[in-house]
């Protein structure tokens, strides 16, 4: 019954509210491993919120292709963030994606250690 302060130090308080249910029934090695595969997919909101900024430079849509989302990435490129506004609504709600894309990541990786969503 591992902790999620124990495993992930690192993320987010709000992030730590939805893994924590997750992480609950798995033994120790289990959390360690879904620690350890969580790590390296989550993307952290401060790198989506700077790729976003690259928007205003002539690059739109680079976070939406980290963020798996390559369908309004090629939009965005095609349109110049579609004409900025695009770029500006992202921009304020790189928070709120980061955390969707997460915690879909979460389920992911949580279901091929045997995790069950209730």
């Amino acid at each position: 019954m591992a902790r999620v302060m124990e495993i992930l130090p690192e993320i987010p308080f709000t992030e730590q509210n939805y893994i924590q249910p997750i992480v609950e029934p798995f033994d120790d090695e289990t959390a360690r491993q879904f620690a350890l595969s969580y790590r390296t997919a989550r993307k952290d909101e401060t790198t989506i919120l700077l790729l976003t900024l690259v928007g205003f430079l002539g690059v739109n849509g680079l976070h939406r292709f980290v963020l798996d989302d390559a369908g309004m990435g090629i939009l965005y490129l095609l349109t110049a963030g579609l004409c900025w506004i695009g770029t500006i609504v992202d921009a304020v709600n790189y928070k709120y994606m980061t955390e969707r894309y997460n915690v879909n990541k979460a389920r992911i990786i949580a279901s091929a250690f045997g995790y069950k969503n209730k």
